[in-house]
């Protein structure tokens, strides 16, 4: 029974919890249990606070006994990104110049998990920085693959993929700005949503009007991301993008047919991005599920042009801003794709800002169009495979050299760059049984719609429900 648990969706923890069918304590010790005895091998949670989480387990228990009002979260563990500020809990960053740093406060994501009665159990692994898609730092060490040890789990958010796909824990959160919550989903066969920007507004933030990097939920099932998406979303006056929207809609049932839906299925974006014949293998033979599910498929893609100048450009510029200076005062304690990054950034001029913006504009218009096309669009969210820990980003793609640590994302920053939502879910695993994942892209603001589309896909395939041997 106690690992039962640790695999059951979070919708139907919350329910027990509820019913009082479960404890939150009972709750919490199984996952405890299971992070005990497996993590080690796997290195996903890498800060934890297990009597702090049991005292806030045993407070959750008692409001529920007195009959006090509760939240869409209570009792339900999380581990936060290490990325995300958490009062009282060390925040590392995955940085050498972090390793004892505290926050006096959660940041505004984590307060939101918390407000929702979640229990803090505690931190997840990330690549240093959160620059890369690879979960590997020099304080913590490599993150594994719950599905294969001695692979990638994808990042930045990875360590939180690996959690969720262990059993570790039922929630977990991470951020996004060229695929670090859907890339590790790929990889670990969980679900992550980068929503459209502003929908969960990231608080305290330097730079408040960027759209490029988004926070957001990381879970199982669709219907898990959709419950935690309607306690992090949500508008908030201190972040100028945020959405205005009431986000309780979210965590409404999810529908399990597609009728009139249209989808356009791009295996290779149009021929834009290098694709591992291996994952394009494993999505064409799943595709067809839209069709059986009463939606109308063609094989289609909009218009990309620009979008890694955008991505590109305005990306070098935020890790200008972010890293410039700690990349030159301490060299040697920042790792050399963040000061190439960060180098890039320094030498980009006003003109080269402006046409980032004009190349964002056309591109968004042009993304408007398609979807007056179409509903959603489809496309695998990683180009490989899960790869070896030992190697920090793959340099070649189906014979095609990759130049730097960018360029095997850009099946995800291509799409970072169009500002619309982008879910990915479970797509299927290769003969040797690695995860793929399927990349659903709607237009801006239609987060629902990709929820929808994803949840309909995940209960036709169960592909998510093929859990790894540890």
């Amino acid at each position: 029974m106690t690992d039962d648990l640790c695999f059951r969706p979070a919708t139907e923890l919350a329910a027990m919890l509820r019913a009082r069918e479960v404890s939150a304590r009972e709750l919490l010790d199984a996952h405890l249990d299971r992070i005990e005895r497996l993590d080690p091998a796997v290195n996903a949670v890498v800060t934890l606070d297990a009597e702090g989480a049991r005292a806030a387990a045993d407070a959750a228990d008692a409001a529920l006994a007195a009959g006090e009002d509760v939240g869409p979260l209570h009792g339900l563990p999380v581990a936060h990104k290490d990325t995300h500020a958490t009062g009282g809990m060390r925040t590392t960053w995955g940085s050498p110049l972090h390793v004892d740093t505290v926050p006096l406060r959660d940041e505004l994501i984590v307060a939101r998990y918390r407000a929702a009665g979640a229990v803090r159990v505690g931190k997840t692994n990330v690549p240093e920085f959160a620059a890369g898609s690879h979960t590997f730092n020099t304080v913590f060490g490599a993150t594994h693959n719950p599905y294969r040890h001695g692979l990638s789990v994808g990042g930045s958010s990875g360590g939180a993929a690996a959690a969720l796909a262990a059993g570790f824990v039922p929630l977990a959160d991470g951020s996004d700005m060229g695929g670090s919550l859907r890339n590790p989903a790929a990889f670990c066969n969980v679900v992550g949503l980068r929503a459209t920007p502003g929908r969960v507004p990231t608080w305290p933030a330097a730079m408040g009007w960027s759209q490029l990097s988004v926070q957001g939920p990381m879970g199982r099932t669709v219907a898990d991301v959709a419950l935690q998406l309607s306690v992090v979303a949500g508008p908030d006056a201190r972040v100028p993008i945020s959405l205005s929207d009431d986000p309780s809609g979210f965590a409404a049932a999810l529908p399990e047919r597609l009728d009139g839906l249209r989808v356009a299925w791009a295996p290779t974006l149009g021929g834009q991005v290098t694709v591992d014949p291996a994952v394009t293998d494993v999505l064409a033979s799943c595709v067809g599920t839209f069709s059986d599910l009463g939606a109308s498929v063609a094989e289609d893609c909009p218009d990309l042009a620009g979008a890694d100048e955008v991505f590109g450009t305005l990306r070098a510029w935020l890790f200008e801003a972010s890293f410039g200076e700690i990349s030159r005062r301490t060299p040697e304690k920042v790792k050399e794709s963040i000061r190439w990054n960060a180098e890039m950034g320094a030498k980009l001029t006003g003109p080269d800002l402006a046409r980032a913006e004009q190349l964002h504009t056309k591109l968004h218009e042009r993304m408007v169009g398609f979807f007056e096309r179409y509903d959603v669009l489809v496309a695998p969210t990683t180009q490989v495979l899960p790869f070896p820990v030992e190697i920090e980003y793959p340099t070649e793609i189906a014979g095609m050299h990759q130049d730097n640590y960018l360029e095997w994302m850009r099946s995800c920053t291509v799409i970072s760059a169009t500002g619309c939502p982008a879910l990915s879910v479970p797509g299927g695993f290769t003969p040797d049984g690695l995860p793929v994942g399927l990349q659903v892209i709607g237009a801006a603001r239609a987060d629902r719609r990709v929820l929808e589309v994803g949840h309909a896909f995940e209960q036709a395939t169960r592909f998510g429900e093929h859990r790894p041997t540890l």
